[in-house]
């Protein structure tokens, strides 16, 4: 059976045997001797979206990566870079360091701050829906034109990312037919995408999505 590491835009995690573009992390939680979850939901609040593969770095997922047998980070994984930011990872550094420049310069110039690593996981770490206090506000439908490409909200039990005029059913191994605004009557609708990363999309920062998504108009 699949690990349960498979992300959905809410953060929950699931067993998919759909594996998704990107992989990434908030920390250690799980027990890679056993290879289950520890029952955290995050060690740190610098939660990442990194790349498959990185130069000649090898992992065993869920295995001992770390110093001395320890499990070093927990592999999560994502359909696409939509999905991520929803959950509330930014780009790694490291292995992305052009998209996480981009979404520097972006976060920069959408919140006025410095964009440096404290202040993005600070304030993503009140914002994701895993880790805030509050549950968010539902949101108008017509307020949908008012969000950016990359926003990810619910309707119903229904995630939908939204993407040139039009809301595209998620799922964990791909985008389903998409529906046009007016369409999507379902209630409540409820905003997934953090707040900054919504003010980063508007800024002009440019996720990766899923082949999938890529549908005629």
């Amino acid at each position: 059976m699949p690990y349960q590491n498979r992300v959905d835009p809410a953060g929950e995690l699931f067993s998919s045997e759909s594996r998704g573009l990107f992989v990434g992390n908030r920390g250690i939680i799980h027990d890679p001797k056993t290879k289950e979850l520890s029952g955290k939901r995050w060690t740190t609040t610098a939660w990442i979206c990194c790349a498959l593969s990185y130069k000649d770095r090898k992992r065993d997922v869920w295995g001992q990566n770390g110093r001395r047998g320890g499990a070093g980070w927990t592999e999560l994984f994502f359909l696409d870079e939509v999905t991520a930011l929803a959950a509330g990872h930014r780009p790694c550094n490291t292995c992305r360091r052009q998209n996480a420049n981009s979404f520097k310069a972006s976060w920069v110039e959408a919140s006025k701050g410095k964009g440096s690593a404290v202040e993005m996981n600070k304030a993503l770490h009140a914002e994701r829906l895993q880790s805030r206090s509050k549950k968010p506000e539902p949101i108008s439908p017509a307020s949908l034109t008012d969000l950016p490409d990359g926003t990810v909200v619910l309707a119903g039990a229904t995630y939908f990312a939204l993407r040139d005029g039009r809301a595209l059913p998620w799922g964990f191994a791909e985008y389903a037919d998409a529906l046009p605004f007016e369409k999507l009557n379902i209630e409540p609708i409820t905003l997934v995408t953090p707040q900054s990363i919504v003010r980063c999309l508007k800024a002009g920062y440019k996720p990766e999505w899923h082949l999938s998504a890529d549908q005629p108009a």
